[in-house]
């Protein structure tokens, strides 16, 4: 633990300071140093009993750290200020060495301002939002990051018998994060480098084989192809945590590109033409689309082909027309990495239902995205596109993954 460092506590000071006071009270009992952060969009401290309130970082501090200046902040819009300042926020953190761990209290807006913030901190830093938005769809707060959240239960709107608990309770998690935060481990010659998988329950066999294999030589970090989990493995490549990629998981851009729900965003395969790191990927699971429930699939999908994976997933087979989407998608997007790369394309299935005689074998609609990849991507001696005459899941395909894998990385491992 280093006593040096201080929990941050951030809030809307006009609206929240009383329960920000609070929790840092708290903090402080534990022996701990606590600094509080306003974040609210009006230019003066009155809070909402009429009672000048003052944070130990001002509002008016954070603004100034907006690229284009306070006044982007004070603007008198409301919903503007609201996301400028959650850019002047997000600044504002990334100018500081001394957090030991950050903690929000956020209603919607108060919440919205926040979480971009806590998304740039460092995975591993202890960070907490409550708020009466945890109790929803808390993704857009999360994004790619561990933020712990916290539903508020009442409203973030004084000092009561149900607030005063749920306060305490996070004040005192905190607390014990940073007393029992494991030490920073500076990586030597010695450790393992990391590297990052993607899996699918229908590609779990291919993955699986591939960290048997390699899990003695390499750190291998395993990510949930589930949307979070593609945006996850991008943020550590971005920060520079993984040494290589094994992308063999992209179903993600079906979601995003055909409206299912465990979608990635535009910037998928981003990092790796930002970064330039060895990377092998392939088609993992573009064979669907994944929905939830059955009743909750889009009307305009109902004549098509499911699979109920269990009663709250629902999975899609992609047709032709949208695997050639799929095809020129991905590829525009490997054509902009300029490290070496290979996408290995399993010509005998891309998922444990795409293969002979399974329930979403279909070589065409397959083909489609094959020669569509092929029409786009602009192969050269770093970027290749290779059949494998195998399924995804088998062992013919594993071994030929690890092959150009140990041929791209030769020099790192």
């Amino acid at each position: 633990m280093n006593t040096n460092k201080s929990i941050y506590i951030v809030s809307t000071f006009d609206t929240k300071a009383d329960e920000t006071e609070f929790i840092k009270d708290l903090i402080l009992k534990t022996g701990l140093k606590a600094k509080t952060v306003d974040v609210s969009t009006q230019t003066n401290n009155i809070n909402i009993k009429g009672i000048s309130s003052a944070a130990d970082i001002s509002n008016q501090t954070i603004a100034k750290y907006h690229p284009q200046g306070e006044l982007a902040v004070f603007c008198g819009d409301r919903g503007m200020a609201i996301t400028q300042m959650s850019i002047a926020f997000e600044y504002y953190l990334n100018s500081l060495d001394d957090i030991a761990a950050i903690i929000g209290l956020g209603g919607s807006g108060g919440t919205a301002i926040i979480a971009q913030g806590f998304q740039s901190l460092p995975i591993g830093m202890p960070k907490l939002i409550i708020s009466t938005m945890a109790s929803g769809d808390i993704s857009p707060y999360i994004g790619a990051s561990d933020i712990n959240m916290l539903y508020s239960v009442t409203d973030i709107a004084g000092i009561n018998r149900i607030s005063k608990k749920i306060l305490t309770n996070a004040a005192h998690q905190m607390a014990g994060a940073v007393y029992f935060q494991s030490p920073i481990i500076t990586q030597n010659k010695h450790d393992k480098l990391a590297i990052g998988l993607t899996m699918f329950g229908v590609t779990t066999p291919c993955i699986t084989q591939i960290t048997h294999k390699l899990n003695d030589q390499l750190d291998c970090l395993v990510f949930h192809a589930t949307g979070a989990g593609g945006k996850s493995m991008e943020k550590l490549i971005d920060s520079h945590e993984l040494s290589a990629v094994l992308d063999l998981t992209t179903t993600e851009v079906c979601d995003y590109l055909f409206g299912g729900i465990l979608a990635c965003n535009e910037d998928r395969f981003g990092a790796l033409a930002r970064t330039q790191i060895p990377c092998i990927l392939s088609c993992g699971a573009l064979d669907m689309i994944n929905f939830g429930a059955r009743n909750s699939i889009p009307q305009h999908y109902k004549e098509r082909l499911f699979y109920e994976h269990n009663s709250q997933v629902t999975l899609m087979r992609t047709n032709t027309q949208e695997n050639k989407k799929l095809g020129e998608w991905i590829g525009h997007k490997l054509n902009q990495c300029e490290g070496q790369l290979r996408f290995l394309i399993p010509m005998h299935g891309f998922s444990g239902l795409d293969c002979a005689g399974q329930v979403f074998a279909n070589i065409e609609a397959d083909t489609a995205f094959i020669n569509a990849l092929e029409s786009v991507v602009n192969q050269n001696d770093k970027r290749k596109i290779i059949k494998v005459n195998h399924h995804i899941n088998s062992a013919e395909f594993v071994a030929a993954v690890l092959a150009e894998f140990k041929k791209i990385t030769h020099h790192l491992f």
